[in-house]
Order: structure tokens, then C-alpha cells, then sequence
């Protein structure tokens, strides 16, 4: 995996992640972060550094999230509620104690615990040493939040209104811990060439979907499930299609599978296609989702693209096909690219849909 990742990071700029990430997470998008969209970075371990460091301050202006959290200590004076065979166990009432057990609202939660242990681990890293510093003195706000193990951490958190702010800071958490980081057996911290490609897959998946979202209102975007055309309704055993990005407007809807490999095409007798499994999962949902529409009364044109993420491989998919009737095509996005050029790809294919316009500020 570190092979691959490197050769994957070798065609992406990492500005460019810090765009990705600001689609992706809206958060990027405020004033407090504005500062941090123009600095240039030597890596990304750097950038996530920096969102870090920046997101920190603001949440510590703003107040550390806190909840109630259960305490069981042995006490001199009584509160909650008192655990009788833990105090004769630990022998804290020949010490005039009893072991009590209670609720507490406390800074001490796990998401403030996985920032702390996240930063703990960018500092061990190959960072400015002006960064670890400002990390560092950030984290004396932190002296009563407990240490925690960041591979047993669920990251299927749940947000409300009281700690929505920490949505985008547990997702670059979440980018560093498994993407970006690896502890070795010594203790040590080895720096990655780049996230793996599971954990940029899943941010070039979002990136793309909140891009439409938000650049082109005029568009449906979503990450639909798509039924099977069934004949006699019988589904048990098939598996969930549910695609990454389908776009609709104007009696045309565009499913978009967003794909981010190490290597775009496969060798077939030494000649370069595309990779069949993802064109028989595109030709799928295609399919599908047209019969559904057609069954539903709806004279709509379905078509589908592959959309790689570009590798410094030779051959690039860039290929278009009529397959049954419908438009089914294959090419890349060139990540390594200046952004407006990304911006400028991603709006033309808005415009197959919709024709060409001026896309939302």
C-alpha cells in the first residue's frame, strides 16, 4: 500500500486536497480559515496540520465541547451514587471513604480526546517547527482530557447543534489516523508519502458530490440508491447499488462513478482497457435506473461516466461508448492540475446536462 500510495501522490497537488476538503467540509469555507486556503504546503501531513491548528483556535474561542461523563472514584464526601461492593473490595472504607459513581459534565469527551491524541501524533511527525510549537501550546487547553487509543476509537460519530463544529475536525482527525500516519512497533512515527488510496477515495467520492451541490444549484445531486429492474420483485440476495454521484436536470440524469486507483487501467494481452469490473457496475446502474424511469412514465436520457482520478500512467481512459442506447463513457480528472482547470472540467460536464452556464458563486 505505501507503494501505491506514493504513486498516486506524485499527481496530486496537495492544495488541491485542501480544495477538496473545503467542498467536502464546509467548514473550510469561513473566514477563520481563510489564511490557511493560502499558504503552500510541503506535504500533506503539513496541511492537516494546519486545518488543526486553525480549527482548535476556533473551537477554543467558541468553548471545548463537553458532555456528561461517568465517574467512579473512591470519595471522602458522597456524590451519585455509592457503589457498596467496590468500597469493600478496594478497602476505601477503612480509609473513610466509599466509592461513588456519578455523572459529570466534563471537556473530557471522546472527540476532544481524539484531537489530543491526533495532535500528539502530527508532532511526531515531519511538520514545521513552528506548527509543533503552535500544536503544543494549543493542547495546554487540553490538560483535563484524557489520553486515548486511536485504533479502538468508533468513528461513527453522532453530531447535533452542540457539536456540529467538530464534524470537519474529527474527518481530518479521521484522514491523519488512517491515512496519513503509521505508528511503527518502536514507538516511532513513519511519515506516508500520501493518504492510501481507501481514504482518498472515500474524499474524492465527497469532494465531487458537495462540488455540484454547491457550484450548480440547477443540478439534483445525490448519492442515490438505484433499484433493480426486476421482473417478479423478488431481491433477496442482491447486493445495494448506490452511486457515488447522479446528477439530473432537464430530462437527462448523469451517474457518475468517481474512481481513485493507483493504476486507471487494466493489461489484457498486453493492451491497456478499462477495467472491467467498474464498466459492468456503470453499464448496471445505467441500465437499471433507466428501466426504472421508463416504468415510472419518465422519457428521461440516462447516461454514465467514469470519472478516475488521473495517475502519471502513459495511457489515460478517455474513451465514449453507445452501449444499448445509452451513453456510457470513461476519463479522468487530473488532480495535479491548477484548480480553476479541475473547477473549468467539472463545470463542462454540468453542462452535458444543462448547456453551458455560469455556475453559482
Amino acid at each position: 500500500m505505501e507503494r501505491q500510495a506514493a504513486q498516486v501522490a506524485a499527481v496530486i497537488r496537495v492544495r488541491n486536497i485542501f480544495h477538496m476538503l473545503a467542498y467536502a467540509f464546509s467548514a473550510l469555507t469561513e473566514q477563520g480559515y481563510r489564511a490557511v486556503a493560502t499558504e503552500d504546503f510541503d506535504n500533506a501531513a503539513e496541511l492537516c496540520a494546519a486545518i488543526l491548528e486553525r480549527g482548535v483556535s476556533l473551537q477554543l474561542k467558541r468553548g471545548l465541547g463537553q458532555e456528561y461523563v461517568n465517574r467512579t472514584e473512591a470519595r471522602s464526601s458522597l456524590r451519585g451514587k455509592i457503589e457498596v461492593t467496590e468500597s469493600v473490595k478496594s478497602q476505601a472504607i477503612w480509609r473513610r471513604q466509599l466509592v461513588c459513581s456519578y455523572d459529570e459534565f466534563s471537556v473530557d469527551t471522546t472527540m476532544n480526546r481524539v484531537i489530543k491524541a491526533t495532535v500528539a501524533l502530527l508532532v511526531r511527525s515531519d511538520i514545521s517547527k513552528a506548527r509543533k510549537k503552535s500544536l503544543k501550546k494549543l493542547m495546554v487547553f487540553f490538560a483535563d482530557v484524557s489520553d486515548i487509543d486511536l485504533h479502538t476509537v468508533d468513528w461513527n460519530m453522532r453530531y447535533d447543534r452542540n457539536n456540529r463544529t467538530y464534524r470537519m475536525l474529527m474527518a481530518v482527525c479521521w484522514l491523519v489516523v488512517k491515512g496519513l500516519l503509521q505508528t511503527q512497533s518502536d514507538g516511532s512515527v513513519r511519515m506516508m508519502d500520501f493518504f492510501d488510496e481507501q481514504r482518498m477515495s472515500r474524499l474524492y467520492e465527497k469532494f465531487i458530490l458537495e462540488y455540484y451541490r454547491k457550484k450548480h444549484p440547477q443540478l439534483r445531486a445525490s448519492a442515490s440508491f438505484i433499484d433493480w429492474a426486476l421482473d417478479d420483485g423478488f431481491a433477496v440476495g442482491l447486493p445495494a447499488m448506490r452511486s457515488d454521484i447522479t446528477l439530473s436536470a432537464c430530462g437527462r440524469v448523469l451517474i457518475i462513478d468517481a474512481k481513485y486507483y493507483t493504476s486507471t487501467m487494466q493489461t489484457y494481452y498486453e493492451k491497456k482497457t478499462v477495467k472491467s469490473g467498474n464498466l459492468y457496475q456503470i453499464f448496471a446502474y445505467v441500465k437499471n435506473k433507466q428501466v426504472a424511469l421508463e416504468r415510472a412514465g419518465e422519457s428521461v436520457e440516462v447516461s454514465g461516466m467514469l470519472l478516475y482520478a488521473a495517475t502519471d500512467e502513459e495511457v489515460q481512459p478517455d474513451f465514449n461508448y453507445r452501449m444499448s442506447g445509452n451513453r456510457i463513457s470513461a476519463t479522468t480528472l487530473d488532480l495535479d492540475r491548477p484548480f480553476e482547470e479541475i473547477r473549468a472540467q467539472l463545470d463542462g460536464i454540468a453542462d452535458t446536462l444543462t448547456g453551458p452556464s455560469t455556475p453559482a458563486s
